[in-house]
């Protein structure tokens, strides 16, 4: 049972709870329908209007169970053996199935590739996500005990993970760190934000590797791994990453957020190796910064 201790008042329980966990409002709905949200210890309405110091328990053992099926989507593997794949995924590639993407992410994907029909497991593998207009590498482990131990790894952050990012603005330092919790946006369920609300310690550091006329592209590097984590830094700081659909308010270019995932570096739990890997940003990216350095 989860638990969850309110630090506002008068908002609705099922607003509430969809501000400040990653379940959308109607599933929330329908755990409380089904009774597995407590109010100190009593069953309320969706329309309870919480109260400071409220103490929410949600059952999470609650199964939405949808069931996703195999689909022969290509899938660009850097490495693979018994035990885990490196991947390369494109930019517009959904990750984990959602309203209106059951069938076309890469867990549908990794599903045909690893010759599994159906399944109801939304993760399949998946030990990091990236939004889907993100690029670049990413971890899969092909049994669970693999999962565990991976997802471990980025927990004691043994894992390394270097990304590109081209932002908005010329950064003035040639490198720096963002020390900012980061958790849900109260306003926007959609949005993380910078709040120390309900949050989640998050570090980011940054390098510059080249500035333009009005952007720079620079080297982040994650010590944490908070969702949207880097968008949401550099947005803090003022230079949002150029195309963010969510934290960047100008759209300049057709591709998707400049956003890409270069390089990943670990010791392989299993055979000792350090293992390193790093994959150059898609063309359109590339496209891109050649254009603005005209």
């Amino acid at each position: 049972m989860e638990k969850v201790i309110v630090e506002e008042e008068n908002i609705r329980l099922d607003q509430y709870l969809s501000n400040n966990l990653e379940i959308s409002r109607s599933k929330i709905q329908k755990l409380l329908k089904q009774d597995k949200i407590m109010v100190n210890g009593k069953i309320e309405k969706s329309s309870y209007l919480v109260k400071i110091g409220d103490e929410i328990g949600i059952d999470s053992e609650l199964d939405f169970t949808i069931k996703i099926e195999a689909k022969n989507i290509p899938i660009d593997i850097v490495y693979e053996d018994d035990y885990l794949m490196i991947i390369n995924k494109q930019s517009g590639m959904v990750v984990h199935p959602a309203p209106g993407h059951y069938t076309d992410t890469l867990v549908n994907a990794l599903l045909y590739h690893f010759n599994i029909k159906e399944t109801t497991n939304i993760r399949v593998g998946i030990v990091h996500r990236l939004d889907k207009d993100t690029s670049g590498l990413m971890m899969v482990a092909k049994t669970d005990e693999m999962l565990d131990k991976l997802s471990n790894m980025i927990k004691d952050k043994e894992v390394k993970r270097h990304y590109l990012a081209l932002v908005d603005g010329v950064i003035s330092p040639d490198s720096g760190t963002i020390d900012a919790p980061i958790g849900r946006d109260i306003n926007t369920r959609e949005k993380m934000m910078v709040t120390d609300v309900n949050s989640k310690e998050a570090i980011t550091h940054f390098k510059v590797l080249k500035r333009y006329k009005e952007n720079t592209l620079v080297e982040c590097i994650l010590e944490t791994g908070r969702t949207h984590q880097i968008r949401v830094h550099m947005a803090y700081i003022n230079h949002p990453i150029v195309n963010d659909p969510i934290y960047n308010k100008k759209k300049s270019t057709d591709f998707g957020q400049m956003l890409h995932s270069k390089s990943i570096e670990f010791i392989h739990p299993v055979t000792g190796e350090k293992m390193y890997f790093e994959v150059e940003p898609p063309k359109d990216f590339l496209d891109i910064l050649d254009s603005i350095e005209q």
